[in-house]
């Protein structure tokens, strides 16, 4: 083995010194570029190692290793490029997904418009099978639009006048007049673009746990290449071309390149796939939190809940027929300001009763009591059960007592309907609990969260009701929003990683001091976009196990890469003790670990939403 390059003889041989040094040079000149600027400044990184390595090859005449080394190294940046370019497509092709131009009406004018010199107030026009290229409210028309692209909803919405609207989604059945609310910029899914762009570069723990050991281990490689080069010689006369060469191989094998990788990847990686399902995750740090969380705290309305109260009980008790009953109390209910008013509306017109006709005189509302009205000469109330009590201690009977008490103990708010001498019907409302509810609080249960806290402002009794039907194991009821934050505090104390699912409005506080903050319907709201941490862009609730399943596959992958990469080395650095390292051995150790760990964390892309 020669010494130096002087040693290669032959006219054959320095054609193919010639051939490996311009590789060396023509493939490394990057490397060379970084590595020796960092060695001018004793800045330690896996290119510094490299290039000691490639130029000590070089030195002792090992040029076709040395090539070899440059050509390898070369690959293994192709291919860590690529699968940073493959964890991130699904991000890119959302910045494909909304149209540049789009028809836009003004004054008796159609014309075509580029996004950006659309003016919030402009009419846009957008025909079936067309996507809208920008955020607003229907005007005009009605349609199916899937919103895949925004919320991760596989079956379309149905969209009418006074809707919302987002860029980038497909209509699909009608045309439709949409008014333009947003500026290009301010579209939700630019700013989904630039929220998990800005995601996929922030440093996780993990991440930054690997740069502070590189910072350290990669000096320490440098001193043990050294040792390992001149200690063997110079106290044991061993050979010194020998030794050298084993100890350039120590150097090699000690490139950190897997373990660099690692994490970065898998972040990048995981933050796309959520991204393209539905779910925005506002950084590496927020991703792997949500794997090691312990409890998750849930406001009822609007996330256990619908939000929007709902008929769930009518029962008829006098003698007239219950669907006449049904459109004298819309009549009266179409009156009143109250937001119960509005569900008993909206059921009366679902069961197509023409309440319209109905004529109502002399209503009249009674301030935290109910709402009067006269019809047919017959002065008639709807109200809580105090107002009756109010009108005739005699009229609700001890079975009808018995009936209201089992409405309320199920979570519903029971009116009353009759006149001051019968009781004409009961009508029952109540929050409706969504149907995914309870299956969420199973599944999260099963994932290993231990406890699942329900946190309303409701009493009891409805908490208790909505509570013990959903499965979660602890209520807390009749709270403010001070409360909130008070009890996500305390939770945090006792399992130090807590989550808070709200909707990113009134639970703002609470979001902010938990662990993970996540909000429902981030496509809806502004607030939860910059609230929380994670937002759930539809309103599902389904999303959040597959959230906490994707974090936890992405923990899991990280430490293999992680404990793989250190492995290897380790390994590979045994060799050096009977003289067995060798260059080829330290390359394909170092290339081979990067391209593993690499297609191990590209194996988040296939964590499934549904499963």
């Amino acid at each position: 083995m020669g010494w130096y390059a002087g040693e290669v003889y032959g006219e054959d041989v320095s054609y193919s010194m010639i051939a490996y040094l311009l590789s060396i040079i023509i493939g490394g000149y990057r490397l060379f570029q970084t590595g020796l600027k960092n060695l001018l400044h004793l800045r330690f990184d896996m290119k510094t190692l490299m290039t000691v390595a490639i130029i000590g090859a070089a030195f002792i005449g090992e040029w076709g290793e040395g090539a070899a080394v440059v050509i390898l190294f070369a690959i293994s940046e192709v291919l860590e490029s690529y699968s940073m370019d493959k964890a991130r497509q699904s991000i890119r092709s959302l910045m494909d997904i909304a149209p540049k131009e789009a028809l836009v009406r003004r004054g008796s004018q159609e014309l075509m418009v580029a996004v950006d010199d659309i003016q919030i107030g402009d009419i846009m026009i957008v025909k079936p099978g067309q996507k809208l290229a920008m955020d607003g409210i229907v005007v005009k028309g009605n349609s199916t639009v899937n919103q895949a692209a925004i919320t991760g909803e596989s079956v379309p919405a149905d969209k009418i006048v006074g809707d919302e609207v987002f860029a980038g989604t497909l209509n699909e059945e009608g045309l439709l007049e949409i008014e333009v609310t947003k500026h290009a910029d301010d579209t939700t899914i630019a700013k989904i673009i630039h929220l998990v762009e800005e995601a996929q570069g922030e440093r996780a723990p993990s991440q930054a746990f690997v740069d502070r050991f590189a910072k350290y281990y990669t000096p320490i490689i440098m001193l043990v290449a050294l040792g390992v080069a001149v200690v063997p010689p110079l106290l044991f006369q061993a050979s010194w071309s020998e030794w050298i060469y084993q100890g350039l191989a120590v150097l090699v094998v000690g490139c950190p390149c897997a373990l660099v990788i690692s994490t970065p990847v898998s972040i990048v990686t995981a933050i796309g796939n959520a991204a393209r399902n539905g779910v925005l995750i506002k950084g590496g740090i927020h991703l792997e939190e949500t794997g090691a969380l312990k409890a998750i705290a849930f406001d009822k309305t609007g996330t256990l809940t619908k939000g929007k109260p709902a008929v769930t009980d009518f029962i008829a008790i006098g003698k007239m027929p219950g669907d006449e009953m049904l459109k004298i109390i819309a009549a009266m209910e179409s009156n009143s300001q109250h937001p119960l008013a509005g569900a008993i509306v909206r059921d009366v017109e679902q069961r197509n009763l023409d309440y319209l006709s109905v004529e109502i005189e002399e209503f009249s509302s009674l301030t935290g009591k109910g709402i009067k009205g006269k019809f047919n000469n017959s002065l008639y109330y709807i109200g809580n059960p105090g107002l009756f009590n109010e009108l005739n201690p005699n009229l609700i009977k001890d079975s009808l007592r018995v009936e209201i008490l089992r409405l309320q103990e199920e979570g519903k708010t029971v009116m009353v309907v009759g006149t001051d001498h019968e009781i004409a019907a009961l009508i029952a409302v109540a929050d409706e609990v969504r149907e995914s509810s309870k299956e969420v609080i199973t599944k999260l249960h099963k994932l290993g969260i231990k406890k699942t806290i329900m946190l309303t402002g409701d009493n009891q009794a409805t908490a208790n009701a909505i509570g013990s039907h959903v499965g979660v194991t602890d209520i807390q009821a009749e709270l403010l929003p001070q409360d909130k934050l008070d009890f996500i505090k305390k939770l945090r104390d006792k399992y130090d990683k807590v989550g808070m699912v709200g909707d990113g409005v009134n639970d703002a506080p609470a979001l902010a001091s938990s662990t993970v903050g996540i909000a429902m319907g981030g496509a809806g709201t502004d607030t939860a976009l910059e609230t929380a941490d994670i937002a759930l862009m539809a309103d599902d609730l389904t999303k959040l196990p597959f959230t906490v399943k994707l974090s936890r596959s992405t923990l899991r992958i990280i430490k293999q890469n992680i404990t793989f990469s250190i492995g290897i080395k380790l390994l590979a650095l045994l060799l050096v003790i009977p003289g067995w390292l060798t260059l080829w051995i330290a390359i394909f150790a170092d290339m081979g670990a990067t391209l593993l760990v690499t297609l191990n964390s590209l194996r988040l892309m296939r964590v499934k939403d549904k499963e």
